[in-house]
């Protein structure tokens, strides 16, 4: 891995861990208030077709980066379905 991976690797667990909070929100506090579901998943769809790019162009930091990503955003979409649903 070049130094260029390195920082794309490095600016993904930035982006990624900036979703925690909004992770804890919904599923630990279960408050999804002000959560649109619908722009959540057109990020998910978003970060599918980044991942797709990423895997096409063989580069690790885009492939994680946005696993990882995906992971986050759709627990939140989810999350926030589940709980907007019972109300």
């Amino acid at each position: 891995m070049d130094w260029v991976e390195g920082i794309g690797l490095f600016a993904g667990f930035l982006g990624v861990s900036g979703w925690y909070p909004q992770v804890k929100r919904v599923w630990i506090e279960g408050k999804a208030d002000g959560i649109s579901v619908p722009t959540f998943v057109v990020i998910c769809i978003s970060l599918t077709l980044w991942l797709i790019y990423g895997v096409l162009k063989n580069s690790i930091a885009i492939i994680v980066a946005n696993i990882f990503a995906l992971i986050m955003i759709a627990s939140i979409a989810i999350g926030a379905y589940r709980i907007q649903s019972v109300n």
